[in-house]
């Protein structure tokens, strides 16, 4: 086992984002450790893919589909050896990749080979480290900001350099203390996933069993709904809503001007349904008058990646006064004479609304839902009495769950923050990994 303690001595690295190191450590210039590799004309060998999450991994281990060169084009692809590190275009957002492979990798990369006896695994986590990370960002070049780090340029920087065994001892306390971070995160992710499960069935629930447990049940006459209570009804959307399904401004947004409408696009909502406050848009008066929202209001998603996802409207989700909202979204307006709000709301956010969006998708080769089909969707109706019941019965069970998920989620935070803060406190000496 291992312990942290502080090193003997400090002093300055001379390297601005390393700041003061151990006296016994040397600082190197990148290049007297490493040299750039452009090997070509390998073009047998595998095809490799350099990615944030997996290191540099042959190309046919991902999930996703990539674009296959020709074969005359794989011959200028760069030759990659076991431990090598691979600079991609996303370099300057995740570092420096490692790779446990042999194969090749497009021309845009930058192969970088050691020079010098290392640990591996040390440079490994060194150069995935958030302060490493943080320094690369001084390299970027290309076309477009971001899209390439100049190595004739990062090989005059410095890397802190302990002795080889010290190099391996921090490698080793690493591979143990990230392994029981990661471990401790993965099981508080889990829970999280087993919480959302729970609601999901709380809202599943909701809209389809009554509160008198006693009361019969009775066929929907909708296949995908099944039996509901006697007393309940099955309407369309399009006769529970105070008007037509309307679609947004085919509009593009100007500068944000918190005296105009705040532009709403699908964008702009998170998973939990919370509009973001970054990137904001505005709609001029004349354009975005006739696509006001208001308290309550339902936003329907008619295609994209966001093709099904609901969004209840509230004004308390932001500070503006006034919103309009994009073409890509459809407007109902529930008529709370029949149907409340929050329980179309839940209503779109069950499974029942999932089956039915299968079946829509099921009847036609492109992912869209206009506001001719939304109209024609089926809705569970309680009497408005039952609603509120149900509404009060789920929010004061969900809460529970939303409160255990947030705390979850702090811990996680947590967890993340306290591995970066100790992979560069270890990288910067502010720590010494000790044998007990």
């Amino acid at each position: 086992m291992s312990k942290l303690q502080r090193y003997d001595s400090y002093k300055d690295s001379g390297v601005e984002w390393l700041g003061v190191i151990p006296s016994e450590w040397e600082v190197k210039k990148i290049k007297y450790i490493f040299k750039e590799n452009s090997i070509k004309n390998h073009g047998h060998e595998i095809s490799l893919a350099a990615t944030q999450l997996y290191g540099v991994v042959p190309k046919s281990s991902l999930n996703f589909r990539t674009v296959e060169a020709n074969v005359s084009d794989l011959n200028t692809f760069k030759l990659v050896k076991v431990n090598n590190f691979v600079i991609s275009l996303r370099s300057f957002e995740g570092g420096i990749e490692y790779s446990e492979y042999q194969g090749i990798i497009s021309p845009a990369y930058t192969v970088i080979e050691a020079i010098q006896n290392i640990s591996y695994k040390y440079m490994k986590y060194l150069f995935k480290s958030n302060i490493f990370i943080q320094a690369l960002n001084i390299y970027k070049t290309g076309i477009r900001e971001g899209q390439n780090i100049s190595f004739l340029k990062l090989k005059d920087d410095f890397l802190p350099f302990p002795l080889l065994t010290e190099q391996q001892k921090i490698a080793s306390f690493l591979d143990t203390k990230t392994e029981q971070l990661d471990k401790a995160i993965k099981q508080k992710e889990q829970l999280i996933e087993l919480l959302k499960e729970r609601k999901q069935i709380v809202i599943n629930e909701a809209v389809t069993k009554r509160i008198d447990t006693t009361v019969a049940m009775k066929d929907s006459g909708v296949e995908w709904i099944g039996e509901i209570p006697e007393y309940w009804e099955v309407k369309k959307l399009k006769f529970i809503i105070k008007d037509k399904l309307k679609y947004g401004a085919n509009e593009s947004g100007i500068e944000y001007n918190k005296k105009l409408p705040r532009y709403v696009r699908i964008t702009d909502f998170s998973d939990e349904g919370k509009l973001s406050e970054k990137n904001k848009l505005s709609l001029s008066w004349d354009k975005g008058k006739e696509y006001l929202l208001k308290d309550g209001d339902i936003l329907f998603a008619r295609s994209g990646a966001t093709v099904g996802k609901t969004y209840q409207f509230k004004k308390s989700m932001s500070t503006e006064e006034f919103y309009s909202f994009a073409g890509y979204l459809i407007k109902a307006e529930a008529n709370e004479n029949i149907i409340l709000s929050e329980f179309l709301y839940l209503y779109t956010n069950s499974d029942l609304f999932e089956k039915w969006k299968s079946f829509i998708f099921n009847k036609s080769t492109i992912e869209n839902i206009g506001a001719d089909k939304y109209s024609e969707l089926f809705v569970t109706i309680p009497s408005i009495i039952e609603q509120k019941e149900i509404l009060q019965s789920y929010n004061k069970e969900t809460s529970k769950i939303d409160n255990a998920i947030d705390l979850q989620q702090k811990q996680i935070d947590k967890l993340k923050e306290y591995k970066t803060t100790l992979i560069d406190s270890v990288f910067t000496g502010k720590v010494r990994v000790c044998d007990e």
